[in-house]
């Protein structure tokens, strides 16, 4: 337990010290986020704030769970996902960069990108841990066998819904990083309590701690953004150790916050195809608030609320159904 604690606070205070550098030398290279036009006008004031925090947040992971973890598959294959999807966000957050614009990569690369990690994490679950293809119906203490390829396909499902659920609670001042850190905070507790899994409980113990330290700058008035290379990841992150303990449709409750904020986007959409009318004033639903003059405190509080309460429901769970 206590090298657990040491390495999510070596994590956190690596991304504290590291932070001012590494935000001026962001702001030297005018490495800063591009607004999307049909935001909500607040936000444009926030142009040219340095993004791509993600790195920050992943160099404070790496250095003390590379040095004082036993780096088991299991943790190496959560982390390859993790800074897997990091990349591809940071290709992302470049590609902005450059292009001076609020679009980077196709929808279509990203997309193909994050299935190659998925299937690459599907391989080493089936055949170097050895994981059953079942799902664990934990709610209901039953678990259902499934032939391999429809196992495979879960573990897509469920990489590409965590790393865009939270790139897409990734839209307030400190809104994505506090609630990964929330539900990080309860694989940590299921990997080490529960599952006694120490390497992967050091993983997202220093996940948390990564977390904690980028909000140091990124609370609100955010003085960095994480991006598109700490939204992927985190997500990445959060999906990978969901199908390394199997509590793959507990994920759901768990990461309840960012399953909201993906759905409120899908309903949205389909209102607006199928009736030409929208639902919220604007998608994701945090904006919705927005508009309804909440103040970006106030949603980051209320949210942080939810993802605690969903957290705490889906551990509870989880516990009651090793117990029984």
């Amino acid at each position: 337990m206590g090298e657990i604690l040491i390495a999510g606070m070596a994590a956190m205070l690596i991304t504290i010290f590291l932070g001012p550098k590494f935000i001026e030398y962001l702001r030297l290279k005018e490495f800063g986020q591009h607004i999307r036009e049909d935001g909500p006008q607040e936000h444009h004031a926030k142009a040219g704030t340095p993004t791509m925090g993600g790195l920050l947040i992943f160099t404070g992971i790496a250095i003390p769970f590379l040095v004082l973890s036993d780096r088991d598959t299991m943790s190496l294959a959560v982390f390859g996902v993790a800074v897997g999807c990091a990349a591809i966000g940071f290709a992302d957050d470049f590609v902005k960069i450059v292009k001076r614009r609020s679009l980077g990569l196709s929808a279509r690369w990203k997309l193909l990108w994050q299935i190659l990690l998925a299937l690459g994490l599907w391989y080493v679950a089936r055949h170097e841990v050895r994981l059953d293809p079942t799902i664990e119906l934990r709610v209901a203490d039953a678990q259902v066998h499934i032939p391999d390829a429809l196992y495979a396909l879960l573990v897509v499902l469920v990489i590409v819904g965590a790393s865009n659920g939270v790139n897409l609670t990734d839209g307030l001042d400190g809104l994505a990083a506090g609630c990964c850190a929330i539900v990080l905070l309860a694989y940590t507790a299921i990997t080490f309590v529960t599952n006694e899994q120490e390497n992967l409980s050091m993983l997202s113990a220093c996940l948390v701690g990564g977390c904690i330290g980028l909000l140091w700058f990124n609370a609100f008035p955010a003085s960095i953004f994480m991006g598109d290379t700490g939204s992927l990841g985190l997500g990445g992150a959060i999906g990978a150790l969901a199908v390394m303990t199997q509590t793959e449709m507990l994920l759901i409750i768990i990461g309840g916050i960012f399953v909201i904020e993906a759905l409120s986007v899908a309903l949205q959409v389909a209102a607006f195809k199928a009736f030409r009318r929208r639902i919220l004033l604007m998608a994701p639903v945090h904006h919705h608030f927005e508009l309804l003059a909440w103040s970006e405190s106030k949603i980051m509080l209320r949210f942080w609320i939810v993802a605690a309460v969903c957290s705490g429901i889906g551990f509870t769970l989880y516990q009651q159904s090793i117990g029984s």
